[in-house]
C-alpha cells in the first residue's frame, strides 16, 4: 500500500477581487511506504502547497489526498486534526522551538495534543540521541546553534512515531556542509525507522540527495525521477 496517494489534486486561492491561481493543477502521483523523497521546484511552483495538503494543513479544492489508504479528504476536521496529530510528523524551514523550554521540553511539545501514553519523556530523551544532541538536553534555544536547533525539530517530529513526516525547506538556513549531515541524518533515520519522508526544496543539490525526485512547476508534475544515491553523498545526476 502506498503510504501517500494523490489524484488529480487542485488547490485554487484568489488572488485579487476576480484573479483564482491554481497552486496545484492537477498533481497525481503515488509515493511507497519507507521513500525518501524530495519536492523540487522554484518559488512559487506548489511545493510548499503540496506539502500542506498532504500534511493536512489545507484542504485541497478538489481531489483525493490518501495516506496509508485513508481517504482523508473525506474526513472533518476534527478527524483531520487527530490523523494529523497522531500520523504525521512536520520539520519547517524555521524550527518553531519555543525560547523558553529545553530542547528535551521542544520535543514533548507535541504530546500535550494527543499524548501516546507513558514513557514519553524517555522516548524525547532517545530522540536526542539519536539527532547528536544527547548532551544538550537542557539547552534552550538560544544556546543552540542553527543547525542543532534544526535536528531537535527533526526528534520533535519523530516523538509520535509517525508514519510520514513532511518538511519544507529544511536545510535552507544553514551552509552547504550543515545542510550534508541535516540531509544524512534524515536519510539515515528514513533507512533505520522506514518513516517515510518527504522534503522539498528549490535546490537541485539537495533534491538528488534523495532516492526520489519530484518536480512541480506551475503547480503540475514535471518530471518524476527515482536515483540511485549513495548513502551521505550528493547524487551526480542532474
Amino acid at each position: 500500500m502506498a503510504a501517500v496517494e494523490v489524484r488529480d489534486l487542485i488547490r485554487k486561492y484568489r488572488q485579487g477581487e476576480d484573479n483564482m491561481v491554481r497552486a496545484l493543477d492537477g498533481v497525481t502521483l503515488s509515493i511507497d511506504t519507507g521513500e525518501f523523497v524530495s519536492l523540487v521546484g522554484r518559488s512559487g511552483s506548489g511545493k510548499t502547497t503540496f506539502l500542506h495538503c498532504v500534511g493536512l494543513l489545507l484542504r485541497p479544492t478538489t481531489g483525493q489526498v490518501l495516506i496509508d489508504g485513508v481517504d482523508t479528504t473525506a474526513l472533518t476536521d476534527g478527524q483531520r486534526a487527530d490523523f494529523r496529530g497522531r500520523r504525521i510528523g512536520f520539520v519547517f524551514r524555521h524550527q518553531s522551538l519555543l525560547p523558553t523550554l529545553t530542547a528535551l521540553q521542544n520535543v514533548m511539545l507535541p504530546l500535550r495534543y494527543g499524548p501516546i501514553g507513558t514513557g514519553g519523556k524517555k522516548r524525547a530523551r532517545e530522540l536526542l540521541d539519536l539527532v547528536g544532541l544527547g548532551d544538550l538536553v537542557n539547552h534552550r534555544p538560544g544556546q543552540l546553534t542553527v543547525a542543532e536547533s534544526q535536528r531537535v525539530a527533526i526528534a520533535r517530529a519523530l516523538i509520535k512515531a509517525p508514519a510520514l513526516v513532511v518538511a519544507d525547506e529544511p536545510t535552507g538556513e544553514v551552509d552547504n556542509e550543515t545542510s550534508d549531515e541535516l540531509l544524512f541524518l534524515m536519510q539515515q533515520l528514513n533507512r533505520t525507522s522506514g518513516v517515510t519522508f518527504i522534503i522539498a526544496t528549490h535546490d537541485i543539490d539537495v533534491a538528488t540527495c534523495m532516492d526520489r525526485v519530484i518536480r512541480l512547476s506551475d503547480g503540475q508534475v514535471g518530471a518524476d525521477e527515482r536515483l540511485r544515491v549513495e548513502r551521505g553523498r550528493r547524487s551526480s545526476i542532474r
